[in-house]
């Protein structure tokens, strides 16, 4: 899906221009708005978790992971500012040593010799019928998060030298890798601990670490969890940057948005992301709202499924380097999957679920005045 519309629409924004040309502005607007802010959160967030990760390596820190949080975000900042290369020298840097360390961890576990561990939990129900469903349905977006950034190619369209090559393969490459390395964890984790234990415990991967490395186990597991996220992070950065230009360029959001310094970096579009991802981190409020955006993320992931079928029935010639394998029962099956997901989600979190149909529902004015003041003001 995101293979096919990010070789046929080679454009910097994300999904943001798949549901413009496909569904209309209202439907670009709404997918834009929401991923961009979905990635703001997503990067207080974690932002976060480094800071709370902090103090365990360096002990002066505890209790200043706001603190933390702010003063690598401003690091990152400022070394995506400089330009797109010293962007994406970060990228390759994390990514290789998060996948070592990774790695890593998944040989030691099938590797070194570690003693057995009984397990002092109870012997787990398993749920069954409507319980079951329940249960999967808030398991899902903790692996929707995790494989969330496999089709992030796709902002960066404008920059590549052959996007309808580069961004199929990109993506397939990248969702392989998590594929392989989310399995492999698994099973690694499995192999250390039994499922019973693993059950009852707030952070798996410190024990497993324990197990296999000793007193200096979770200081071990939280510099890889570190390096990990600073990838993610920075991954992040750099696509809400470019959801904001793209929107910026058709009048959906300040025209001061689609800047871009001489190292090719929207200035103004980076530097907002980090004034909103500052806000989150002060208020508090980003883990509120991140159940919200999950269900608004699942409608988005929606609306590209959607775009897929409409484009290919309105424009049926238009040049598709790429072509989305199984099409249509393939995107027809991720739309019922979709909705499946978006109605059991809402179900099992009501409060989120409301608030996620106020946003919707309150979009359309929000949009109309939006397009009216910076259209005009252009």
């Amino acid at each position: 899906m995101f293979a096919e519309l990010g070789a046929m629409i080679p454009l910097s924004g994300g999904p943001y221009p798949f549901a413009r040309r496909a569904l209309g502005e209202y439907a670009g607007f709404i997918v834009g708005y929401t991923q961009w802010m979905l990635g703001c959160v997503g990067i207080a967030g974690l932002l976060l978790l480094i800071g709370e990760y902090s103090y365990v390596l360096v002990p002066p820190l505890a209790g200043q992971a706001v603190a933390v949080a702010f003063t690598t975000l401003t690091v990152l900042t400022v070394l995506n500012w400089r330009s797109v290369r010293d962007g994406g020298r970060i990228q390759v840097v994390t990514t290789v040593a998060k996948t070592l360390a990774l790695g890593a961890v998944v040989a030691a576990a099938f590797l070194m010799p570690h003693p057995p561990v009984a397990s002092a939990a109870p012997p787990l129900v398993t749920a069954h019928g409507i319980a079951l469903v329940g249960a999967f349905a808030l398991a899902m977006p903790g692996v929707i998060f995790a494989y969330d950034s496999y089709y992030y190619p796709i902002f960066f369209g404008e920059e590549l030298r052959d996007p309808g090559r580069e961004i199929p393969r990109a993506i397939f490459r990248g969702l392989a890798v998590i594929i392989v390395m989310y399995l492999l964890l698994n099973a690694a984790f499995l192999w250390v601990l039994p499922i019973a234990r693993m059950a009852n415990e707030p952070f798996v991967g410190g024990d497993v670490a324990k197990v296999l490395f000793g007193v200096h186990g979770d200081q071990i597991i939280r510099i890889i969890v570190i390096v990990s996220v600073l990838g993610t992070i920075n991954a992040i950065v750099l696509a809400t940057a470019r959801g904001l230009l793209a929107m910026g360029r058709d009048g959906l959001f300040a025209h001061h948005v689609t800047r871009i310094n001489a190292g090719g970096t929207p200035t103004v579009a980076l530097l907002l992301g980090a004034v909103t991802t500052t806000a989150f981190l002060l208020s508090g409020t980003f883990g509120a709202v991140l159940g919200v955006f999950a269900l608004l993320l699942g409608v988005n992931l929606l609306l590209m499924a959607i775009s897929l079928i409409v484009l290919r029935r309105r424009e049926p010639d238009a040049p598709r380097p790429y072509r989305a394998w199984g099409y249509p029962w393939t995107t027809w099956a991720a739309i019922f999957i979709g909705v499946v997901f978006i109605v059991t989600i809402a179900l099992s979190d009501q409060r989120n679920g409301m608030i996620a149909l106020a946003i919707l529902l309150a979009s359309y004015p929000v949009y109309w005045g939006t397009r009216r003041l910076f259209q005009l003001k252009r």
